[in-house]
């Protein structure tokens, strides 16, 4: 496929459409909760970078499947989130929380539900295609998201709210609840395109650095922006007494930091000889963005 960012996105959007049962039958009220936050809208960053990372190492088949698995798991992740136990937000997306809509029970079956039916999506499609490198792709995504990456973060995370911690410590956290992630689907586009080993790593480094400054630019947002811009409650992590980059560095030096690490995503994809044009106009758009 060949397209701006518009299109790509278009084209995820039209795959979770497809991709859970309809809300109807017994469980009915289980997939309307679970619809509602995935097709809530939003960048959909982690499929699109998935999408182009494949396209780039020349990938041409179909791999709806793990773009939406990837998608269902980054809003399990929002769902639980915004729990009152978890951030205890109200807005996400510019539209309430799934457990101001649905109960704090069903939020998190929801959630629960999301998290599986990724997994089960993937590997029914591995089972059937019969290629290793489904299976691996499905490797990669679960220990990103499991308790080696996202839920290791969120833990560290939660229980380093309202103490002083290291700037290593803040690095960790970030890496493993935000960042592992954004890697993993740079990684994951490469290996089910059948990249090289050079290709792999180059595309994971591209995929940690602007991770990194996706949660830079977060932190500074949540800082500096509006609920209306936003679409989700700024002064968030202020509330919840988080640590953050801004517990260490100024805005002016947070937007610094993030050029920088641009500049080291950039210079990775020079490995690549497949187009990454639309790769490299995310990594600077990531550093400018304003929600």
């Amino acid at each position: 496929m060949k397209g701006d960012m518009k299109s790509y996105q278009t084209l995820v959007n039209t795959y979770l459409k497809e991709a859970l049962p309809k809300s109807t039958g017994d469980f009915k009220l289980l997939y309307e909760a679970m619809r509602y936050s995935l097709e809530a809208g939003g960048k959909r960053i982690r499929p699109i970078l998935m999408q182009l990372a494949y396209e780039a190492v020349g990938g041409t088949e179909d791999i709806a499947r793990y773009l939406c698995a990837i998608e269902m798991i980054h809003t399990y992740s929002l769902i639980h989130d915004d729990l009152p136990v978890m951030d205890n937000d109200d807005l996400r997306r510019g539209r309430p929380t799934n457990h101001i809509v649905f109960g704090e029970a069903t939020a998190i079956l929801a959630g629960d539900g999301l998290l599986n039916e990724a997994f089960e999506y993937m590997l029914e499609d591995a089972i059937s295609h019969g290629g290793m490198e489904r299976v691996r792709a499905a490797y990669v995504l679960s220990k990103a998201s499991g308790t080696k990456g996202m839920i290791a973060g969120q833990i560290l995370d939660m229980t380093s709210e309202g103490k002083n911690i290291s700037f290593e410590t803040l690095e960790t956290i970030q890496r493993h609840k935000t960042g592992a992630l954004i890697t993993a689907a740079t990684k994951m586009g490469a290996v089910l395109g059948l990249g090289s080993k050079s290709e792999i790593d180059a595309l994971e480094a591209y995929g940690h650095y602007i991770g990194k400054v996706f949660q830079i630019i977060d932190d500074v947002l949540d800082e500096v922006s509006t609920d209306t811009v936003l679409g989700k409650p700024v002064k968030s992590d202020q509330k919840n007494h988080k640590n953050t980059y801004l517990s260490f560095y100024s805005v002016e030096e947070c937007y610094q930091i993030a050029d920088r690490l641009t500049v080291k995503a950039l210079d990775v994809l020079k490995r690549i000889n497949g187009d990454t044009e639309l790769l490299a106009d995310i990594a600077v758009t990531l550093a400018k963005r304003t929600n």
